[in-house]
């Protein structure tokens, strides 16, 4: 007998905006990609057809958001959405899924197609009932039992043209269960998963980026400047005696150049070129310093904390050693960290090149940012 064919139909239609964002909450980004994507995601070799159901103003964000896939125009209400999906749905079997619900796992997604696979009609996660269940207002006025209590959850799956029919003469219902159910027809329960949440407002999509865990991001940087006349050269904020200096539009200090793009590459800002042109005149033979607070600064704007910097200067001469703790303390003290969190240290090229004919220095950073 052949395998039937199967259908992911996640309803992206409602306006709701109650998870924040200013925009419906399955546009939101979740951690770079949006939550009615992830819901896609999910179903990945899965089904053999993915059908999402938009709002006809949401189809440029739907495009962006999930190229390649079918998009239908849903209806006023939920139920008119669904209908208007499995107009367009041509396999055997379908899958009803909300796409607040970003998690929902492979396992769950198997268990409901297993169901149906095996000769239900319809089948659909839920999980059962444990907390304590009072009826009242401001004071609690009875008690229910939750024996035999379920949550609901989604995917729903059924026959596509049994729910088809379902549909054909519903009213609007909480969800495909309740229309299938009115039409008659039985819906076999699986174990479904805490993990398959629904977004719903400002709190849940908040738990919905830390189920994801930290943000990790890592960026790095590198830099060169010529050394020509000068007794100085400024090293990760610390004026090092020299015979030479080093070249460039600001105080030309290497070290804390790398920083900057290395946090800025972390954040996908560009480099330090793009915030502080060295064609502006203001910065011209500014600190650095200036530019790696600024760095530093806008990473904790974005609600990122820097874990770590560690910066390489390459160089014959000068020795870095004797004033490494210095330069890690300075560092430190501009971004705002603890020493601990920085490590600068040096390296030559063995008198090639560039740095070992002591004709520049040149320097490389990586920057770890967390957000959690």
């Amino acid at each position: 007998m052949n395998r039937p064919t199967s259908t992911a139909l996640i309803v992206a239609a409602g306006r709701g905006t109650r998870a924040g964002g200013g925009l419906p909450k399955q546009w939101r980004p979740l951690r770079g990609r949006t939550v009615a994507a992830r819901a896609v995601d999910a179903f990945d070799d899965l089904v053999d057809a993915v059908i999402v159901v938009i709002h006809p103003d949401d189809r440029e964000t739907a495009r962006a958001a999930l190229p390649g896939v079918t998009l239908v125009d849903g209806g006023v209400t939920r139920a008119q959405s669904v209908a208007a999906g499995l107009a367009a749905v041509k396999t055997d079997l379908v899958l009803i899924h909300d796409a607040a619900r970003p998690f929902v796992s492979g396992a769950t997604i198997a268990d409901v197609l297993g169901a149906l696979r095996d000769g239900a009609v319809g089948a659909a996660p839920a999980l059962p009932v444990t907390d304590a269940l009072w009826r009242g207002d401001d004071t609690v006025s009875g008690i229910v039992p939750r024996d035999g209590l379920w949550r609901a959850q989604t995917p729903q799956g059924f026959r596509t043209a049994a729910i088809r029919d379902a549909h054909a003469t519903a009213v609007d219902a909480a969800d495909d269960v309740a229309v299938a159910r009115a039409a008659g027809m039985e819906v076999r329960i699986v174990t479904g998963s805490e993990d398959n949440m629904k977004i719903t407002g400002p709190d849940d999509h908040a738990r919905a980026e830390a189920r994801l865990g930290p943000d990790v991001r890592v960026g790095n940087g590198f830099d060169v400047h010529a050394l020509g006349p000068g007794d100085h050269v400024a090293l990760c904020g610390v004026r090092v005696p020299h015979d030479g200096g080093l070249i460039g539009h600001s105080d030309a200090d290497v070290g804390l150049h790398v920083l900057c793009d290395a946090i800025y590459g972390a954040l996908a800002e560009g480099d330090i070129g793009t915030h502080f042109p060295p064609s502006d005149d203001e910065w011209k033979d500014k600190d650095s310093a200036v530019f790696l607070d600024h760095a530093a600064r806008l990473a904790r704007d974005r609600g990122y904390a820097i874990t770590a910097l560690d910066v390489t200067l390459i160089c014959e001469r000068p020795k870095i050693g004797p004033h490494a703790a210095a330069m890690r303390d300075r560092v430190a003290a501009i971004a705002g960290l603890e020493a601990a969190r920085v490590s600068v240290k040096a390296t030559t090229t063995e008198r090639l090149g560039f740095p070992g004919r002591g004709e520049g220095i040149a320097a490389q950073a990586t920057a770890t940012l967390v957000r959690c």
